[in-house]
């Protein structure tokens, strides 16, 4: 997309558009009660909080979010955005907020791959724009599958439709432990990779009060405490 073609959302000065795809258990997800929540969430509204503004969220797919954000369409983004030099060309990025990596799931009754190495040939399954799946795609001979959601590819994983799916690993271990019976991870979490909340590329100055508060939480231990409720 061109740069010039960006044009920022006219939110008040006291509120900014934030785009997320709640379907990242357990960074952002829909409760029993349809409310948006997660990690995420908490994150980013305290940080609004430490800020003095609110936020206007939109959730949408986690491919059209990136995309969206590029264009400027939104002020901000947090979905498990890993921070890459891909992405760092089409919008900015805040200093890390957590750390984590990939790690694959396969079916329960699975006992023929047990790392990266065994997926060669087989059918692959990730989430459309994500780091997972630029995973996927760099196996050998690989039947790559891209899903919308996780939430789906998990879904075909546990019925038998893929052979594996690869995803970050808090989110995996998410829908693991709702599916015991029937998914698992094997090998060892890859490709360590940094979280951080995308801005829109013109927006400097909004870049600068979100990580200036973003690590204001960091050190007052906020974000930890955070992290800690979504991974009892």
């Amino acid at each position: 997309m061109l740069l010039s073609a960006c044009s920022s959302p006219k939110a008040s000065a006291n509120t900014i558009t934030v785009v997320t795809d709640a379907t990242f258990a357990p960074f952002e997800y829909m409760d029993d009660n349809g409310n948006m929540t997660g990690m995420d969430i908490d994150i980013m509204n305290a940080v609004a909080d430490k800020m003095g503004v609110k936020v206007d969220w939109k959730n949408i797919p986690f491919d059209s979010a990136l995309s969206g954000l590029s264009e400027c369409q939104y002020d901000a983004a947090i979905a498990a955005i890993t921070i890459t030099d891909e992405r760092k060309q089409n919008m900015l990025f805040t200093d890390p907020y957590m750390t984590a990596g990939l790690i694959v799931v396969v079916n329960k009754s699975n006992t023929t791959v047990n790392s990266m190495d065994d997926l060669k040939g087989l059918t692959v399954a990730a989430q459309l724009g994500t780091t997972g799946e630029q995973a996927a795609q760099k196996i050998e001979n690989v039947n790559y599958k891209p899903y919308d959601s996780y939430e789906l590819a998990f879904m075909d994983l546990a019925n038998g439709q893929v052979d594996a799916v690869i995803a970050d690993n808090p989110v995996a271990q998410g829908y693991i432990s709702k599916n015991p019976d029937k998914l698992k991870s094997v090998g060892d979490v890859f490709d360590s990779e940094s979280y951080g909340i995308g801005v829109c590329k013109t927006k400097t100055e909004l870049q600068e009060k979100i990580n200036t508060a973003l690590n204001e939480l960091i050190k007052d231990g906020t974000i930890d405490s955070i992290v800690v409720k979504y991974n009892k």
